[in-house]
């Protein structure tokens, strides 16, 4: 139970879950014809959060082209190359303050 203030941890669903959902919206929004309150009903009969169901079709018509957007292999790629930016950055800092250490110590000047 939430209390005021705090956030609820995000709930982890199974992926078999989370693809037959978006399969039942897109179903019903082809069968029907209707886009508004399809996520939600199915979000009911399935017992998962609407905002969760809103974002994992979202994210499925931009995986498949039907939506602009960045798709999950490109946030991924992204995320990959961030993480790699970072750790070289890190190398990176690390080999200027080695450099500066050994030219100080190969300087020959008395320290002060």
């Amino acid at each position: 139970m939430a209390t005021s203030g705090t956030r609820r941890r995000p709930q982890k669903y199974p992926d078999e879950l989370r693809e037959r959902a978006v399969r039942m919206v897109l179903e019903v929004r082809r069968e029907t014809g209707e886009r508004h309150g399809t996520i939600t009903r199915v979000a009911r009969e399935l017992g998962v959060g609407a905002e969760s169901l809103r974002h994992w079709v979202s994210q499925a018509e931009i995986d498949s082209g039907r939506r602009p957007g960045t798709s999950s292999l490109d946030a991924q790629r992204i995320a990959q190359l961030e993480r790699e930016n970072r750790e070289l950055r890190r190398a990176n800092d690390i080999l200027k303050a080695a450099s500066v250490f050994f030219a100080t110590e190969l300087d020959g000047r008395p320290k002060k």
